[in-house]
């Protein structure tokens, strides 16, 4: 079944390539609002710094309906655009003032994200503190894919950054890691296995199920008591392996699996922030007063 599902899934990113491109409202340095991540990640290959539709927009000003900005962290090997072209357009439209950044810049390629968690963290403290600046904002909110979903949490925990978020949700969020079902581990156990993997990608070592970055940040609780936590995952997730090491353990944080929600949906790590009830999660976790249940649908692999 597993097999034929990823037929399924390289049928579907031949169609995407074709019809995944569609016009939309752009700043300056954005691009065209993707409809699933095969397109948007062709466009960021040639477009490595664009931002997704509807973000850094930095004369935007909060209202009151809304008075958190917006801040989208992408995960390892993307970059803002290839992850976010989709959502940020979305949230833009209910009324955010929507911001994404991209980091880890070791090369002007398309994937980002790349080197060390912590200095990453930093990044996104320093591109916090300029939405903040600009806003006038006391707090935002963050919404993070995958390592930008676990990443945030060493940004609250060890840098202060508890003071300026409200809310942090992880779509896929590699929280306690992943053993890419088994490669990671044994890579990392082979003389010299770890150097080897981290040269061109450090952050995917310290996302290794064991990792002392990960026992380090996992060491007592998951939370910090001022933020809202929310994890939207995937039970076909075949990067975050297995999937509910995307999850939060303390009380108070609420974990959500897609295909609780809806049997239908299909969608994996790549394609979740395409996902339209995944989608529909994040709104209703930002505006909870406002929610609305998710309409169940067919939802496939990688293309939403």
């Amino acid at each position: 079944m597993r097999h034929l599902r990823r037929q399924i899934a390289v049928a579907l990113v031949t169609v995407g390539l074709t019809l995944g491109l569609t016009a939309g409202p752009a700043a300056a340095d954005n691009g065209p609002r993707q409809t699933n991540y095969v397109a948007a990640l062709l466009y960021s290959a040639l477009n490595a710094d664009a931002s997704p539709p509807g973000a850094n927009d930095w004369n935007c000003r909060p209202g009151a309906r809304h008075p958190h900005p917006v801040v989208l962290v992408h995960g390892t090997a993307e970059n803002r655009y290839t992850t976010w072209s989709e959502l940020a357009p979305r949230l833009a439209r209910d009324g955010y003032c929507v911001f994404a950044l991209n980091y880890s810049d070791m090369m002007a390629t398309p994937f980002r994200g790349m080197g060390d968690i912590v200095n990453s963290a930093y990044q996104l403290q320093h591109f916090v503190d300029r939405v903040i600046r600009a806003t006038g904002a006391r707090e935002v909110d963050i919404v993070g894919h995958s390592q930008g979903g676990m990443m945030p949490r060493y940004y609250l925990q060890r840098l202060n950054g508890s003071r300026y978020v409200h809310r942090l949700i992880g779509l896929a969020p590699s929280n306690y890691g992943t053993t890419l079902y088994g490669v990671l581990p044994l890579v990392a156990s082979l003389p010299g296995g770890a150097a080897v993997f981290g040269a061109p990608c450090q952050s995917c070592v310290q996302q290794t199920v064991g990792s002392l970055f990960l026992d380090d940040l996992n060491r007592g609780d998951d939370t910090v008591p001022s933020v809202r936590y929310t994890t939207i995952v995937t039970t076909y997730d075949e990067v975050v392996v297995p999937y509910s090491n995307a999850f939060l353990h303390d009380g108070g944080v609420r974990n959500i699996t897609l295909q609780k929600v809806c049997t239908d949906d299909h969608t994996d790590h790549l394609g979740v922030p395409y996902d339209p009830i995944a989608i529909r999660l994040v709104r209703n976790a930002l505006d909870p007063a406002h929610a609305k249940r998710p309409t169940c649908r067919f939802v496939p692999p990688v293309v939403g």
